[in-house]
């Protein structure tokens, strides 16, 4: 299957191609970013505007064979060079540091903005997570790493408003528009079928190289996780996607007798309450579980209450900690 590329990926894309045509003059009908998972992605670059501090570009987002309600949405970048230039070289204990330019990042029109705590970024910023934050920053100023000037780089998805409302972005507390996302750069196809196969094979081959224990993991925060906290050797694990019932079967199937499952608390408290494929679609429990083991453990009704009205697993824990 096809794989395809985040919205962080087409913003990052655009964004420099934005900066190119603005620092150099030159009309930029493609451009190549590398994504954080090493994949590069060449992106067409559509709806051009072009002035003379202030350049405007799209990247059409296509998600692959995956079912991403914003696949074929534009995703523009506007890269803006403000009035006042620095001219200060940094000096860190009397050496001169190399300047960079200030790229600022914001959302413009169809991007969502945070409007309750508990997501990637503060309350008031744009919803536009770290990552994809990390790679304009990154691309754009690999564009502009001889040019000493403070820029405003402005992210706006027309069509975000519309989209935003088939996703689940208002019940987060994003209002305004869609998010740009992304934790790797690259979109992977998720037809069902075709992950169970792949999980199959997977799980029947580290049976047969030896591994006592599957590990596995609904994606890549398990994964980073098992990598950053243990230096576990990614190789022998298994991502399952949302099939964490399935793939506790298939790993009987193929004769495991243990299993580490390790994953985002989103994820893993609905296999607590006896929800194996954790989709959002097939159910959502998550803070009636945390309530109800916050009542087997006394904890102050008040918080408990509160705990109900989170949208994010990691705000209900936070309200746990300093209880």
């Amino acid at each position: 299957m096809r794989y395809g590329f985040t919205t962080g990926s087409c913003a990052a894309a655009a964004s420099k191609a934005a900066a190119y045509m603005l620092l150099t003059g030159k009309l930029k009908q493609d451009i190549t970013i590398q994504t954080p998972k090493g994949i590069v992605f060449h992106a067409e670059i559509l709806e051009i505007t072009r002035g003379e501090k202030e350049v405007t570009c799209a990247v059409r987002k296509d998600g692959g064979d995956d079912p991403d309600i914003t696949t074929g949405a534009l995703i523009f970048s506007t890269v803006r060079i403000e009035n006042q230039i620095k001219k200060s070289v940094a000096e860190s204990d009397g050496v001169p540091e190399q300047k960079k330019a200030e790229i600022l990042i914001d959302g413009g029109t169809g991007v969502g903005r945070v409007t309750k705590p508990g997501l990637d970024q503060p309350v008031g910023n744009a919803a536009i997570n770290h990552v994809p934050r990390e790679m304009i920053a990154k691309e754009v100023q690999e564009v502009c790493a001889l040019a000493d000037y403070t820029g405003v780089l402005e992210i706006s998805v027309p069509t975000g408003e519309n989209l935003a409302e088939q996703t689940f972005n208002p019940r987060l507390g994003i209002v305004g528009g869609i998010s740009i996302l992304g934790t790797s750069g690259i979109v992977e196809p998720m037809s069902s079928q075709a992950l169970l196969d792949t999980i199959k094979v997977e799980l029947n081959q580290k049976k047969a190289e030896g591994y006592p224990v599957a590990a596995v993991s609904p994606g890549n925060y398990g994964l980073d996780f098992m990598k950053n906290t243990y230096h576990y050797d990614l190789d022998r694990s298994v991502k399952c996607s949302n099939f964490i019932g399935d793939t506790i079967d298939m790993a009987i199937a193929a004769g495991f007798e243990k299993m580490l499952l390790t994953g985002h608390i989103g994820k893993l408290v609905k296999v607590a309450g006896g929800i194996m494929n954790t989709h959002s679609k097939e159910g959502d429990c998550r803070m009636e579980l945390l309530v109800a083991a916050g009542v087997r453990n006394q904890v102050p009704y008040p918080v408990l209450d509160e705990i109900l009205q989170c949208v994010t697993t990691e705000e209900a824990v936070r309200k746990l900690e300093v209880c």
